[in-house]
């Protein structure tokens, strides 16, 4: 662990500079008396390392000193070659750098090591995007990208879902994320956090202005707030529906976040909004299986209309309640009759 930690700091202070004591320390969850235990043990060892006090002091190593340290174990050059997100080096323009920085690092680990890093690269493969997800749209992140690493505030042509025009933003980027194959554009407009899908950028010019992010604020900050905020909208509109069990699976899956309570498949009948009993019947006793072949889902939806999501489903799937949504879904098929009726022999 010693030694572990000893090649942590040779490495940081590498990258990094000077670092404060109590960075290295916290850095590496040890006290600052460990640290600087550490650093003697450098010392004495050769490297040439030392300590300055004061409110801009910190630990450094004397300038011009860099030392060809590889040391990493067997997991760690595993790690190196599993290819997490393939797809985000080719959208950023780093497939080749990829590729001539991973045969560097072969080249530079230890020969025992060599063979199951290799091994790793033809074993694991991961796939970012999800089953069925369809053709994407080509995106262009170089103008977000020159943002982002650049420091500069961005003006963007923003198209929103549902709406014929794009609307003209300047925002101040924090970054760019990858989740599940789409690339979000992580930004400040007008001080607050906002979420613009990298597909729906009409265009981009990047300003001259440099860019206005609150202090202390990171990207990883802002996205943990926009994802909570994505998953944990409200949905005042409560629905309960049966579907048939063959059906289960698949509508777990479409359904995903809109899945307030896990499917019951058992239990005593259920009623209508309109005061019939659905199958299983009145007399079914609590926690017997109906023995119907279906099972009861609870939903949550933002606004009524949602629940039209719920049609893709046909006659496997019957909303109990509401007698609202059941409204809304009985207009929705009947307009979709007359649609078809024409072609009705």
């Amino acid at each position: 662990m010693k030694a572990d930690r000893l090649l942590s700091i040779l490495l940081l202070l590498q990258t990094r500079g000077r670092v404060p004591a109590s960075e290295l320390a916290a850095r590496l969850e040890v006290s600052t008396r460990t640290v600087y235990r550490d650093i003697e043990a450098l010392s004495a060892s050769g490297v040439p390392v030392y300590a300055e006090r004061g409110r801009h002091g910190g630990i450094a190593l004397l300038p011009g000193y860099r030392t060809d340290v590889t040391g990493l174990t067997t997991d760690e050059a595993r790690a190196l070659f599993v290819l997490a997100a393939q797809g985000a080096h080719h959208a950023l323009g780093l497939d080749e750098a990829l590729g001539s920085a991973l045969r560097k690092v072969m080249a530079a680990l230890p020969a025992p090591h060599r063979p199951a890093a290799e091994l790793v690269g033809r074993r694991v493969l991961v796939d970012p995007d999800r089953w069925l997800s369809g053709p994407r749209p080509a995106v262009d992140l170089d103008d977000l990208q020159t943002a982002v690493f650049t420091d500069r505030r961005l003006r963007i042509s923003y198209r929103h879902s549902g709406e014929p025009r794009p609307r003209t933003y300047t925002v101040d980027p924090y970054g760019l994320v990858a989740k599940a194959g789409t690339w979000y554009l992580v930004a400040d407009r007008r001080g607050r956090p906002q979420l613009f899908r990298a597909d729906r950028v009409v265009s981009a010019t990047v300003t001259d202005a440099p860019v206005r992010r609150r202090p202390d604020t990171e990207l990883a900050d802002v996205w943990a707030h926009l994802r909570q905020r994505v998953e944990e909208r409200p949905a005042p509109v409560r629905v309960t529906a049966r579907i048939r069990r063959e059906r289960l699976d698949m509508a777990v899956r479409i359904l995903g976040t809109a899945l307030t309570a896990p499917p019951r498949t058992e239990g005593g009948g259920e009623r209508r909004a309109d005061g019939t009993a659905t199958a299983g019947g009145p007399g079914d006793g609590p926690g017997e299986d109906p023995g119907d072949g279906w099972a009861l889902l609870e939903l949550g939806y933002p606004v009524l209309s949602a629940v039209r999501q719920l049609l893709q489903f046909g006659d496997s799937l019957e909303v109990l309640d509401p007698p609202e949504a059941r409204r809304v879904l009985a207009d929705a098929a009947a307009a979709l009759t007359d649609l078809y009726a024409a072609d009705r022999p």
